[in-house]
Parts: structure tokens; sequence; C-alpha cells
């Protein structure tokens, strides 16, 4: 009986351990709620487009390998370089609508080089609240850009294309800096809104960077790298719209897409902790 009674007792504790566990896992997982948007096998819930419309070169463009996209997999080295014509300049988009979340993924880059890349060197970026898909869309963009010839990083700059506005706060350097750091809010103009100046990155060493964009409809956007809150914006003029990643100027690629929806608006200081 005693016997008995000290097995319930062990098991008992083991119960309490495994349940205290989960918890923490649950509270401090930062994949909790985080769903995938791509399936890492086909295109369900995506639609593909590249400046030239050809429906069969967009699916030699954005290939799809072990899981990942992998851009320009498919495609030969300096095509369309430096010409004009970008024929291949594109995006794949999901096809719901999102307004508030937190997207996910993780790039790095390949070696081969496309387009425009004269101008602007290793580019490709993230683009949401799309109202228009076409090429390029009208939307705020999540820059991904490595200035190889700088060793300069821009990616988590904005961008903001023709019909779209944002408040942006910036340092006296013309940076992104929080306002609580003092940052002051700057005076719209179309374009670029440059990143935080130490933002951490990697350029063409074969490493991973992760990315994190947390948007709450038109109320703010955040834009982290690797971990740190890199970019900031407030009073978006866009609040809800399409989600989608490019093919810009250089091989790329694309991994751990993924999303986490909310019904309500999340103050914006729980992600800036």
């Amino acid at each position: 009986m005693k016997h008995n009674k000290a097995i319930f007792l062990y098991l008992g504790l083991i119960t309490f351990i495994l349940f205290l566990s989960c918890g923490t896992s649950k509270k401090k997982g930062s994949s909790a709620g985080f769903v995938p948007v791509f399936n890492g096998e086909n295109w369900d819930g995506w639609h593909l487009k590249l400046k030239n419309n050809d429906q069969e070169m967009a699916k030699q463009v954005f290939a799809i390998e072990d899981g990942m996209v992998h851009v320009f997999k498919n495609m030969p080295d300096s095509l369309n370089l430096n010409t004009g014509e970008n024929a291949t300049h594109g995006m794949f988009y999901t096809n719901k609508k999102y307004s508030k979340f937190i997207f996910k993924f993780e790039y790095k880059w390949g070696t081969k080089i496309y387009n425009n890349f004269d101008q602007f060197q290793y580019d490709a970026g993230m683009y949401y609240h799309v109202t228009d898909d076409k090429i390029w869309p009208v939307g705020i963009e999540y820059q991904v850009r490595y200035d190889h010839t700088q060793n300069k990083n821009h990616t988590g700059d904005f961008w903001a294309p023709k019909g779209t506005k944002l408040q942006w706060y910036a340092n006296e350097n013309g940076t992104f800096e929080l306002p609580q750091n003092g940052g002051k809010p700057q005076v719209f103009k179309k374009g670029e809104q440059a990143v935080l100046a130490n933002a951490p990155y990697n350029g063409l060493n074969g490493k991973w960077n992760q990315c994190e964009v947390i948007v709450m409809g038109n109320q703010y956007a955040i834009h982290k790298l690797n971990g740190k809150v890199v970019n900031m914006a407030t009073d978006l003029s866009i609040s809800e719209g399409i989600i989608g990643l490019q093919s810009e100027t250089a091989e790329i690629y694309y991994r751990n897409i993924q999303i986490k929806e909310f019904d309500e608006i999340i103050p914006m200081e729980e992600f800036l902790k």
C-alpha cells in the first residue's frame, strides 16, 4: 500500500512539473499563435506576378526548393542586368487581406544578380497593406536590401510609394530613432525612411536574417531585424491589404514565412519593451 502511494505521489509530481513546463513554454515561446502562410510545397493561398505579366516566367523566377522560396533559382545569372528592362521584377502575394498581425520571415542572399543592380545593389523586400498588386504595388514596404559598395544595411527601411503616407521618427542624422530615445516626427516624404543606424544584419556571409513586421491596422507599424526594433511609423494611410515578397535585383532565399493575427489593437508599448 505504501509502495502504491509513493508511485501515485511520484506520478503526481511529474504531472505537476510537466504542467508548469508547458505553461512556461506557452508564455515565453515566441512561436505561440503563429501559423505558416507558405506551406513549402506549392502556391496554395498565393499568386505570382511579374512586371512583364508572364505567368510561365513567374514560375521560373519563384522556385520552391526544400520548403523555401528560392528566387531566381531557374534563371540565368545577370539577366537584364543594368539594361533598364527589369522584366523579372515581381512579387508573390497572399490572396488574403490582413490588418492586425505580426508577420515573420527569414532571408539570405545568393550570388546571382539581375535587373537594375547597379542602382540598388542586393535589393528585395516585403510589402504589406497592399491595395493594388501591380508591379510595383500600392502599399508599405519593409525594405530588404544590402549595399555591398558601402557595407551598409537597408533592411528594415520603410519605403512609402506614391499614394501612401505614414508618420516617421528620426534623429538629426536622418535615421530612425524611437521617440523615447529622441526621435522627432518628420515631415512626410515618399520614398525611403532609413533604418536604425546600428541595426544588426547579415550581408553576404551566407547567414539568415530574421525579419518581423508588427502592424496594427492604420495605427502603427514596427519593423524588427534579428530581434531588434529598427524602424517604426504611426498614422498609416492604409489599414489593410494583401502581403507580398519580392524578386528584384538579386538571388534571394525566403523561409519560415508565418503570421499571427489579432482581433484587437495591441498597444504599441507592448512591443517596444
